[in-house]
């Protein structure tokens, strides 16, 4: 029997949501939270996505509570909801913090839970979530982040309806383990590494370039910044952000970072110029 959770098909659908999600994020929240679905499919398009995938993407979004259908100056859109408001505001909050060194001092948020066998989705959801969170897992049903993720960790039970089945600690380290084995041992920090030293080969070159030629193209503004956007938005998920006392002075996450931050004033005027020009010149709603 044919898994389809790995499916090419499958695979691709998540990519195309991945970079609507992307582009909902980094563009549409700045154009007032709506978009018109034809400038929609049309900037996806340049960023290699066909019309049929956009769609697809949209619609399920729709499903799940994201968008809204709303026409403004005649044109068909849809407008970002209030849970895709607040997703987007969590997402921002993990990416713009996690990757920043944790203080040792602050202590550390512990997630243990006993889901019952009966329960074994929910069980692997909350696995999955934690994970995607920056969470290591150190033990059977023992999971470990700096002290800031508890509002995440708990938003995520809370969502699963297992507050009955988990508990959640925050607090210092006494003694035991070694804490850096400990931790060394709830990530692949060597593949985390490498991931921000990839993103440093992918675009430290074009900075450079951008910066010595002081000029670049609306459409290709537009497109590597949504590129550059999708590819760094992944790292902050899988990075705990862990004390630079635990990581050592070759971790290349702190260079990565600032390089994403130099792409993003290189290029976020003109994509979001030129993203604008893809939307009706008056946008209210109409009555």
């Amino acid at each position: 029997m044919t898994d389809i959770s790995q499916s090419p098909g499958t695979s691709a659908a998540r990519a195309s949501r991945t970079i609507l999600v992307g582009f909902l994020g980094s563009i549409v929240r700045r154009m007032g939270n709506w978009m018109p679905i034809a400038g929609a499919v049309e900037l996806m398009g340049q960023c290699g996505l066909d019309e049929s995938s956009v769609r697809t993407a949209i619609f399920r979004l729709k499903q799940r509570g994201w968008l809204v259908p709303e026409a403004r100056s005649r044109a068909k859109g849809y407008l970002l909801t209030d849970l895709a408001l607040e997703s987007l505001a969590a997402g921002d909050e993990i990416v713009w913090h996690a990757r920043q060194a944790a203080n040792l001092d602050d202590g550390w948020c512990v997630v243990n839970f006993s889901v019952p066998e009966s329960a074994r989705a929910k069980r692997h959801k909350l696995r999955a979530h934690l994970a995607a969170l920056g969470f290591g897992n150190i033990g059977s049903g023992v999971w470990i982040a700096p002290a800031r993720m508890l509002d995440a960790a708990k938003r995520a039970i809370e969502e699963l309806d297992l507050t009955g089945q988990s508990a959640v600690f925050v607090g210092d380290y006494a003694g035991g383990q070694e804490l850096d084995e400990l931790l060394r041992n709830g990530w692949d920090l060597p593949e985390i590494d490498q991931r921000y030293r990839d993103f440093i080969d992918d675009h430290l070159e074009r900075a450079e370039a951008l910066e010595a030629s002081g000029s670049i193209d609306g459409e290709d503004a537009f497109v590597t910044y949504v590129t550059v956007i999708n590819q760094w938005r992944k790292l902050p998920f899988r990075d705990p952000g862990l004390p630079r006392e635990i990581l050592g002075d070759d971790w290349s996450a702190p260079a990565a970072g600032v390089l994403f931050e130099r792409m993003v004033t290189l290029l976020e005027g003109r994509a979001l110029a030129h993203a604008a020009s893809h939307w009706p010149s008056t946008s209210v709603t109409d009555t």
